[in-house]
């Protein structure tokens, strides 16, 4: 089994986590959160990440860490590339909910195959959704009036 570690601008790890167990309740043990605080320095985020895995890891039924941080170059992903190792913890920027849900579910593959699957969670969960209802459409030329009547 993998532990996640979500570390993001507050209050989006803690928000995620809570999506997370409001969908997977026994996920509880194995996802913890990190909200870098504006007012925190770095080294005080990476204090309290390295508390959070260190808790995450004292289960010997836990094989590696998934980190999972929002954006690629601020502060939550730079404390966590301090953080993982390569082996034993695997570091994936950009995160979001169908991420998150995907990482959980497949929680208990290798590192290797979660890291995948987190990825694919996250880019197929992003997409545009057609809209078809009428109210929301543009009008068209030979549109008879300008005023929707309901029957």
């Amino acid at each position: 089994m993998n532990a996640i570690l979500i570390i993001a601008h507050a209050p989006l790890a803690n928000a995620l986590r809570q999506c997370a167990l409001h969908v997977f309740p026994d996920c509880a043990p194995g996802v913890a959160a990190i909200d870098v605080q504006p007012n925190l320095s770095p080294e005080e985020t990476l204090a309290a990440a390295r508390i959070a895995m260190e808790q995450l890891t004292h289960s010997p039924q836990v094989k590696g860490v998934l980190v999972l941080t929002d954006i690629f170059g601020a502060t939550p992903s730079n404390v966590a590339q301090k953080l993982v190792d390569g082996v034993r913890s695997r570091l994936i920027t950009g995160v979001n909910l169908p991420m998150l849900l995907r990482s959980v579910s497949y929680r208990h593959e290798p590192l290797d195959a979660l890291v995948s699957r987190a990825v694919v969670g996250g880019t197929q969960g992003v997409m545009q959704v057609a809209v078809t209802a009428p109210q929301n459409q543009a009008r068209r030329k030979h549109d008879q009036d300008e005023h929707d009547h309901q029957q």
